[in-house]
């Protein structure tokens, strides 16, 4: 079960290098546009409030790398505080998605399903 936990949350942290690289890299790219359903202007007006949201997410991604690079290396203490937090927050930020956006539903799924299946398969594995 530690394996498949470490597997969903993995994706989910490489889903938030992904949106690192579109808030952050590429916000103003038409693809980008097009993914988030921003005009032209709208991409100019928030390009400085999409680069910070993109490092938060990176940092997400990097703290729940982190977390499994402890738990595969046997601490696992700090490894499960480290993927805890970290997807929990991604977890958390899905749900304030949602609530906040309800047409952002599908987004909301591909970017807190992972990490909700990876935790509850983490918590498994921890109680075995």
């Amino acid at each position: 079960m530690l394996v498949v936990s470490l597997i969903l949350v993995g994706i989910a942290a490489l889903v938030h290098v992904y949106i690192f690289v579109l808030e952050s890299l590429r916000w103003t790219e038409p693809s980008t546009r097009k993914t988030f359903g921003t005009s032209e202007l709208e991409a100019e007006t928030t390009r400085g409030m999409a680069y910070n949201q993109g490092f938060y997410n990176l940092f997400l991604a990097i703290g729940t790398i982190v977390g499994i690079v402890f738990l595969i290396t046997g601490s696992t203490g700090i490894g499960a505080a480290l993927v805890f937090a970290s997807a929990g927050s991604m977890l958390l930020a899905s749900l304030v998605l949602i609530t906040s956006d309800r047409t952002k539903a599908r987004p909301a799924v591909v970017q807190g399903l992972p990490p909700l299946l990876g935790l509850i398969a983490l918590g498994i594995a921890l109680a075995l």
